[in-house]
């Protein structure tokens, strides 16, 4: 399969692969054959062998049920170290807490937190490296860290001259794009590229878009090859089997993740310290209906918001599982009906403007203005991310 592979040399211009189709209407088809690049060992081990490998992975880094660093042990790879970002390398720490690094107890080699103040791996972690894999399983989000610290890894290995391999793996929100367009005045951990909430691409594609479209510190560029999916529909539905963050359970969460996410930047919970995280939402204040919960500090939501206080609010469990889902696109009413219903003054908190990547949104919910008008002032944005996306698609676009 060494054809498959694609190879991102510095300074070499990338080519057009696809076209931008909008998909904010389809009927996306359930399919589960697609094969992640980890589990295509063939096409990526001549890359390793020989050599003293860095490991970026969690628990979803998987080949079947084995995990990808026993996999390498078994084939007698020199795995030096394993770097592990937010949640952890089992992934059981809440979203945002400290991690500290130390020796997985399954290998003992040891583990570096890329979270935290030590986001960015340094000098002296890279120091025994030859070659870097990458393998996380992402959601697509611009909010969802690990396409930060995919940045960061590239960054910190074309300063070293470490080649980086991104084993690549589907998307679960990779059926359309929306949202408005990240704003460099609110470039954070949580959003660092002017793209939008929800990006179409898989995180072997963003990868290619990172790396091409100079966005690394000090326009450098990585030694970077991706190992391609194969049988991947961007159309589908890949229902993960294995949970990505403590908080996203089940491809519900995974599905409603990108609207639900932007109650963080409010006073609204979205039912961390449940049962069913990011798949309802509530508050005190809400008129009651007949749905409420009441949030509790439990592994992965310590401190959740409202603790110990009954919520009322609304169960969306059902919506990601209809089979006419023709609303591939952020569900703005929940979070404007909230803020009618709320009625307080901090609804808002300075969060918010982080995850919506502009200070507009805010500003227009506020103003009243209709869904309409405020999904119309984000289409050139959106417009002008499709001819760059474009560029870095490694499979076929969305269909018409």
């Amino acid at each position: 399969m060494k054809a498959a592979i694609f190879k991102i040399f510095p300074f070499i211009l990338c080519f057009v692969l696809s076209c931008s189709i909008h998909a904010q209407e389809i009927i996306m088809k359930e399919v589960g054959q697609t094969l992640p690049g980890a589990s295509q060992t063939e096409a990526y081990l001549s890359l390793i062998q020989n050599k003293t490998v860095g490991v970026v992975a969690n628990q979803t880094s998987l080949i079947g049920t084995t995990h990808l660093v026993d996999s390498l042990l078994n084939l007698g790879i020199k795995v030096q170290c394993i770097f592990t970002p937010e949640h952890g390398f089992r992934g059981e720490a809440d979203a945002g807490a400290h991690i500290i690094g130390g020796k997985d107890s399954r290998t003992g080699i040891n583990i570096i937190s890329l979270y935290g103040n030590h986001k960015k791996p340094s000098k002296e972690d890279l120091s025994q490296l030859e070659v870097l894999l990458f393998d996380l399983q992402d959601v697509g989000v611009r909010f969802y860290t690990y396409i930060s610290t995919l940045t960061y890894v590239m960054e910190a290995c074309s300063e070293q001259n470490i080649p980086v391999i991104v084993l690549d793996r589907p998307n679960p929100n990779g059926f359309y794009i929306d949202g408005p367009v990240l704003e460099k005045a609110h470039q954070s951990f949580v959003g660092m590229h002017q793209v939008p909430i929800v990006y179409g691409m898989t995180i072997g594609e963003y990868a290619r878009m990172v790396n091409c479209e100079k966005w690394l510190t000090n326009q450098l560029n990585c030694d970077l090859t991706v190992i391609p999916l194969r049988h991947y529909d961007r159309n589908a539905i890949d229902k993960l089997t294995v949970r990505p963050s403590p908080n996203l359970p089940n491809y519900q969460a995974i599905f409603l993740f990108p609207s639900l996410c932007l109650f963080e930047g409010t006073s609204v919970s979205i039912g961390r310290g449940t049962d069913f995280p990011f798949q309802v939402y509530g508050h005190p204040n809400l008129p009651e209906t007949n749905f409420s919960f009441i949030p509790e500090s439990r592994a992965g939501a310590s401190a959740p918001k409202h603790h110990d206080t009954k919520c009322n609010g609304f169960d969306l469990r059902t919506l990601a599982d209809q089979p006419e889902m023709k609303y591939a696109k952020l569900n703005l009413q929940w979070l404007m009906q909230a803020y009618q219903s709320v009625k307080q003054d901090k609804f808002f908190n300075s969060y918010f403007e982080k995850l919506a990547g502009t200070s507009e949104l805010r500003r227009q919910i506020e103003g009243g203005k209709s869904e309409e008008d405020i999904r119309k002032s984000w289409q050139n944005g959106i417009e002008e991310f499709r001819k760059i996306r474009a560029k870095y698609l490694l499979y076929p676009d969305f269909e018409e």
